[in-house]
């Protein structure tokens, strides 16, 4: 097995990354997600073709309040780390390298100041990772329920966006009692945070005591 030194971070197009999510990623599909930066992960491969084991997805907070939650300063700088995913067949802390290279890219690169993610304890997810990765845990969400459509997971507002295809297709199958469209109750998720500069940390902290 080829040694971290030789795995490369790269910026990609969502399309680049999507088949590899919806294969490897517990979730299987990335709707909703509307990305703003995708990586990949890369191993040496045979004959010097360098072969994707990772993928990585930030995105707009899937909750419209999220954003101004964690950066009440500046909302529009706070993203969301919504998908990684790495093959089995890597080395030993390779999720928590993949994080460290975006990261170090989203520090040069854009103006983000905080970044958040959730570790799904409904799929064994307790965010090992995040910490090992030295985001800061933050508490759970509540206990909610996820829409299931054909044995895929989509977020629960999933039915309330009649501007998106997708949704409309599943909106009229739900009001039409497709019994292969319905809520299931689902575990509490971890909450981490991660600023990306010192300077925003200690605003927002200051700003939460006053």
């Amino acid at each position: 097995m080829p040694d971290l030194k030789e795995y490369t971070v790269e910026v990609v197009p969502r399309m680049a990354i999507q088949e590899f999510i919806h294969k490897h990623h517990y979730s299987h599909n990335t709707n909703g997600i509307q990305g703003l930066e995708c990586f990949a992960l890369f191993a040496p491969g045979n004959f010097g073709i360098p072969k994707m084991v990772g993928a990585m997805m930030y995105a707009i907070p899937s909750m419209p309040n999220t954003a101004k939650a964690y950066n009440p300063i500046n909302p529009d700088r706070c993203v969301e780390l919504r998908r990684l995913v790495c093959i089995d067949d890597t080395p030993k802390n390779t999720e928590s390298f993949f994080i460290a290279q975006t990261i170090k890219w989203l520090k040069q690169n854009t103006d983000y100041e905080v970044i958040i993610s959730f570790a799904d304890k409904q799929y064994g997810h307790t965010g090992i990772i995040y910490k090992a990765s030295n985001f800061e845990f933050v508490g759970e969400t509540g206990a909610g329920r996820v829409l299931m459509v054909d044995g895929k997971e989509y977020h629960s507002r999933s039915l309330s966006q009649p501007i998106k295809p997708y949704s409309r297709r599943i909106r009229s199958r739900w009001e039409a009692k497709d019994p292969d469209v319905f809520f299931k109750k689902r575990k509490s998720k971890n909450r981490y945070v991660y600023y990306l500069n010192k300077g925003i940390k200690k605003k927002i902290k200051r700003l939460k005591k006053a």
